[in-house]
């Protein structure tokens, strides 16, 4: 995918902003005292699975809506974002959908897009949002978004951005993946069609999902996520959706050069 350049004439740049590393439990988990969910170290604390993609100059994407959205991007100083990307409808990437409410009482109707099932199950699942004959009570309020249905591989221009949707399975559901420039996002996948592999040549900073080291039936683990890395090949690869059984620190330190975990909070430049 060629990269849109910038408004200086360069390529295009900007900075990945990690909101949640988390799988569907979070970290810690409710109950659980292993030494993970009890670690002293932030890194250690994984809000479920979302990020920002922002642009020099230009439009703020945010990836999913989990269940703490609101906490991430007031952690992250982010206040309005221009689209919102869905990678699919499971709870843990779809139940924070409300709090995109704030952002459309400031700023107005926020565009989102996904593949056309997870579309079609949030204007269900959500119908007081998507519902235009649904009107809030006086003194209330409604978030405001216009749904988009996304074909896999369609190149879409959104705020000024082009963005790529690449698909993958996550044990039988599809799941979208998005490359913006160099800077691609995959996250909840177990198998990655040839397409998509080819789709992602040439990119630079690299997010994919890592569950378990043994062989799950829809995430990649740590292993398979590691050598799907390998062979794309970008300068830096994070692994998101990470569970409570792994430290930051000893993930780290045994994970190959240019692959890390990711962590809450972080920012990746491109």
């Amino acid at each position: 995918m060629p990269q849109k350049a910038s408004s200086s004439g360069g390529p295009l740049t900007g900075r990945l902003v990690i909101l949640g590393s988390g799988t569907s439990f979070g970290v810690p988990v409710i109950g659980c005292d292993c030494r993970v969910c009890v670690s002293g170290d932030p890194r250690d604390r994984r809000t479920r699975t979302a990020a920002v993609v922002e642009l020099d100059g230009g439009p703020r994407l945010l990836i999913d809506t989990p269940p703490e959205l609101r906490l991430q991007l007031v952690r992250a100083g982010i206040g309005t974002v221009d689209a919102v990307l869905f990678t699919h409808d499971h709870a843990d990437h779809v139940a924070g959908i409300d709090d995109l409410r704030a952002m459309s009482v400031r700023g107005g109707e926020v565009p989102v897009y996904g593949p056309p099932e997870t579309i079609g199950e949030l204007t269900q699942r959500f119908g007081y949002i998507f519902d235009a004959g649904v009107t809030p009570p006086p003194g209330t309020s409604k978030p405001e978004l216009r749904p988009r249905a996304v074909a896999p591989y369609e190149t879409m221009m959104i705020a000024g951005a082009t963005v790529l949707s690449l698909e993958a399975d996550h044990g039988g559901t599809r799941v979208y993946g998005y490359r913006v420039g160099p800077m691609a996002y995959l996250t909840d996948a177990k198998e990655v069609p040839a397409r998509t592999v080819a789709a992602l040549e040439g990119v630079e900073v690299l997010v994919v999902n890592a569950l378990f080291e043994k062989p799950h039936a829809t995430h990649l683990s740590i292993p398979e996520a590691v050598a799907f890395a390998q062979r794309i090949g970008a300068r830096q690869t994070f692994l998101t959706h990470l569970t409570h059984r792994y430290l930051h620190t000893e993930l780290e330190s045994r994970l190959p050069a240019g692959i890390a975990p990711a962590c809450d909070g972080l920012v990746v430049a491109f």
